[in-house]
């Protein structure tokens, strides 16, 4: 194919895309191009001959070997369409919105001119996203058909996945040019992004030639094909200053209000100061220890493709993991590990930019000339935007989406080192550094900690504060008494003398290592209430460390008279949550949580050993069963047997000391077996339905539910799909709800069969999703809202308010460590009048429609 084909389908005068024209021979880029079009497909262009021969991949690539993806072939592209992002106006060909989903090189195995024309390109990618080896086969057409049709297919390799793992397109749905979704596109003028300003074409013959072009030559092409970074006016020359003491936000309960602040996303990473000097780059800590090569070539590299010569830039060092998202655990295991694939810096600030100090100018000048900086800045460097909204608003939804909370900046003050209040944070949940005192063996190994005795610095010395004792992998749990043990002391350094509890087991050491905990709050007594560790902050000196003003005392938390046997046996030891770390998770939940809990016939996923080891099923009682665990007897079970319940908290932290990681409960309390109050449909993928369709199974259910003349809610489930339920009067018995469901399910299936399916038969559902109405017959059961998974992750199901149902929230978006902090900002609880919705279920209207 020709750009001819290319440019006689479109008009230049109404569309954004580029006209572009073949270039020379010889590159080897690729990209791949989430298009929201009529429906969403992904677009796979590979640089041949100048340009970009191109496929639209239907249900895009997937790393499941053997998952065959059907892929359309199209006509060529130029090069320039390879940083193409912006919407498309509605009647155009191929109306819709673009994202770089993708992009890197791609080295064909075999002759790629022949690949083309018998119908097999084998090939090799090497991107930011995808990886290995990758075939393209040709479909023989078939009678009618124009185009060639192919299937895309992933190689056995490294990069492979299997068929239960998490789905990349789910997983990373973000572009890689700026960090930006489909949605945030689709609102945005053509060449602006919210997150990284304006958008730049860039020219070129794709990634190979970048790689391949020394970086001076680079920056001089980019500053040549960009607007040039305007100087700040007023801003005083100077020389550069080797370190820039940072500004240290103060702690307050609430942000401040007034339109004389900005709000930013406060990250949970390592604060590092860039500072690009000519060919070399630093990264700086807060206290100037040069952290560079820790951080991978990547990093600096990225630094040194910016258009400038000289810069001091202030931001945060994150680690995105798929279950976490980015936080300072993620982080700390990536740098463990050595891995620095998932990093990603955020600028908030600058300093410095070629001869100019620019600390005097005002925050929002300082920010602007930044945003310029960084406008074709590669993606693993983005630009910290801020918010014009009230703090309260901003903080409001920080929480909510668990993030750790936000910093407000006074907009027009100068940049001033140390702590001060020019930057005010407010935190979802209290958090800050500590110092390791001491500690004690865990009960479950020999040769690793079981928890940390913590302390801060009050007037020279070292006050107790509590312990810790989740949070640590069993890995992190065995580095941590390798460095601990040299620093073994005969008695403890806390002033004062311990309490017996607090001395009890304890093995003191030198206060020289620093740690950072998120934490409830504090105690009547100054102690840390349901403490986690998050990691160790080598970035700190343990002499800076003191109580932080700002945080809350302790919320009124339920209190359970349950004692924990090896209370730091892991029970996730993938997110280092143990059986205490669970049962403080649901002592923070219980108050949102018992309603759909308690007083219900209940099933149980246990897991004894961790999630591990064996995991068994289980609706009838145990040996050792605790007593605070309530039985109760079916008439229709024939096994005799008593059924579980449970009637208050400590029935609750019953079930996880006996192992429990899952809680199901039946859709009917132990009152009322024979007539439920709740019905629930599951939205179940199967392999290669994207996140998107799911929620727009959510939306279409719920509207199903609303003309039935019931209410429905919405959670996740912690898994891979979404559940939505409604309240009922308990009026209609098992039967009438069951069919009920199934026509529901039903209708859906006829409308829309090659979206859904109502077989469980896993051949069946394929690029489809099920709707499980089977959650609803008697002794059927579905995973309790705030119920935990015993899945790695330690993910739980989380209701939502329906504005929430958004593609930034994935199924296993909220977990053991991130909850807590989105409970505690719930204004109001999104499910807080679930039983006031209930109706009795309308049969006989069900019939007339």
């Amino acid at each position: 194919m020709a750009l001819e084909t290319y440019r006689r389908k479109r008009d230049f005068s109404a569309t954004p895309e580029p006209k572009g024209r073949k270039a020379k021979a010889g590159g080897n880029s690729f990209v791949i191009q989430k298009h929201a079009a009529r429906r969403l497909h992904y677009d796979l262009r590979l640089e041949l001959d100048g340009v970009l021969k191109s496929w639209a991949v239907t249900r895009g690539p997937s790393l499941v070997p053997g998952d065959k993806r059907l892929a359309v072939q199209v006509e060529d592209h130029p090069l320039d369409y390879g940083d193409f992002e912006g919407t498309i106006p509605a009647g155009e060909y191929g109306g819709g919105t673009v994202l770089v989903w993708d992009r890197g090189t791609w080295t064909p195995l075999f002759d790629p001119h022949e690949g083309l024309k018998k119908g097999h390109l084998e090939f090799e990618l090497k991107g930011e996203k995808l990886h290995g080896r990758w075939h393209l086969v040709r479909m023989h057409r078939r009678p009618g058909e124009k185009r060639d049709n192919w299937l895309l297919i992933k190689g056995e390799d490294e990069a492979a996945r299997e068929e239960n793992d998490p789905d990349i397109l789910e997983e990373q749905p973000q572009s890689v040019l700026t960090g930006r979704s489909i949605d945030e596109i689709s609102t945005e003028p053509p060449g602006w992004s919210s997150k990284t300003g304006r958008i730049r074409r860039h020219t070129g013959n794709g990634a190979a030639e970048a790689e391949k072009t020394p970086r001076k030559k680079r920056a001089a092409a980019q500053a040549k094909a960009a607007k040039p970074v305007k100087k700040a006016a007023k801003a005083r020359k100077a020389e550069m200053p080797d370190f820039i003491d940072p500004v240290l936000a103060t702690l307050a309960p609430r942000p401040p209000g007034g339109d004389r602040w900005v709000h930013e996303v406060k990250f949970d990473g390592y604060r590092l100061q860039a500072r690009i000097d000519g060919e070399e780059v630093k990264l700086l800590t807060r206290r100037g220890l040069d952290w560079t090569e820790r951080f991978g070539d990547d990093l600096a590299q990225a630094f040194l493709d910016l258009p400038t010569e000289q810069a001091i830039v202030d931001g945060e060092l994150v680690a995105e993991g798929a279950a976490r998202g980015a936080d300072f655990a993620t982080l700390q295991g990536d740098l463990s590990e050595g891995r620095t694939d998932r990093f990603a810096y955020y600028a908030f600030d600058l300093l410095y930019l070629d001869g100019q100090d620019l600390r005097d100018r005002p925050l929002i000048e300082r920010k602007q000339t930044l945003a310029e900086l960084l406008a074709n800045a590669p993606p693993i460097i983005r630009y910290s935007d801020h918010f014009e909204e009230s703090g309260e608003t901003v903080l409001r939804h920080a929480c909510r989406m668990s993030l750790e909370g936000i910093v407000s900046k006074l907009r027009d003050a100068p940049y001033r080192s140390g702590r001060s209040r020019i930057w005010i944070k407010a935190k979802c949940s209290a958090r800050q550094e500590f110092v390791i005192g001491g500690y004690v063996l865990s009960t479950t190994s020999r040769r690793a900690i079981g928890s940390l005795a913590l302390g801060v610095y009050e007037n020279g010395e070292l006050r107790h504060v509590g312990r810790v004792g989740t949070g640590f992998t069993g890995e992190r749990a065995a580095e941590l008494f390798k460095r601990l043990q040299p620093l073994r002391i005969n008695k403890p350094a806390f002033a004062g003398k311990l309490a017996a509890e607090e001395a009890r087991g304890l093995i003191p050491v030198r206060p020289e290592l620093v740690c950072e905990i998120e934490f409830r709050g504090w105690t009547g007594d100054g102690h840390l209430r349901h403490a986690a560790f998050q990691g160790l902050r080598d970035d700190k000196a343990p002499e800076e460390v003191v109580r932080e003003d700002g945080a809350a005392p302790a919320p009124d938390l339920p209190h359970s008279t349950v004692s924990l046997t090896h209370p730091d046996r892991l029970y996730w030891p993938d997110m280092g949550v143990t059986k205490q770390g669970l049962a403080d998770y649901y002592a923070q939940v219980w108050t949102f949580m018992e309603p759909f809990v308690v007083g219900r016939p209940l099933a149980l996923l246990r897991c004894p050993g961790g999630i591990r080891e064996e995991c068994f099923f289980q609706k009838h009682a145990w040996k050792g069963l605790n007593p605070n665990i309530v039985l109760f007897d079916d008439p229709e079970d024939k096994s005799d047997e008593p059924l579980i319940s449970i009637d208050s908290f400590d029935g609750l932290v019953g079930l996880v000391q006996g192992g429990v990681l899952e809680i199901h409960p039946w859709g009917s309390t132990v009152k009322d077996l024979e007539r439920p109050d709740t019905i629930i449909l599951d939205l179940d993928p199967g392999p290669g339905v994207p996140w998107s369709e799911v929620i727009a199974a959510a939306e279409e259910v719920r509207q199903r539910l609303i003309d039935a003349g019931l209410a429905p809610f919405v959670k996740t489930t912690g898994g891979k799909g979404l559940h939505v339920t409604a309240p009922l009067k308990p009026k209609a018995d098992w039967t009438a709800v069951k069919a009920f469901t199934k026509s529901i399910a039903d209708a859906m299936v006829a409308d829309a069969p090659e979206r859904f399916v109502a077989t469980i038969t896993k051949s069946k559902r394929r690029g489809k999703i099920l709707v499980d109405y089977l959650r609803n017959g008697r002794g059927a059961t579905a995973v309790a809202a705030y119920s935990t998974r015993a899945r790695p992750g330690a993910a739980v199901s989380m209701p939502l308010d329906w504005s929430e149902l958004t593609p930034a929230i994935g199924p296993a978006h909220f977990t053991v460590a991130n909850t807590p902090a989105r409970v505690s900002a719930f204004a109001p609880d999104p499910w807080a009048d679930f039983r006031k919705a209930a109706v009795p279920l309308d049969v006989k209207r069900k019939k007339r429609n």
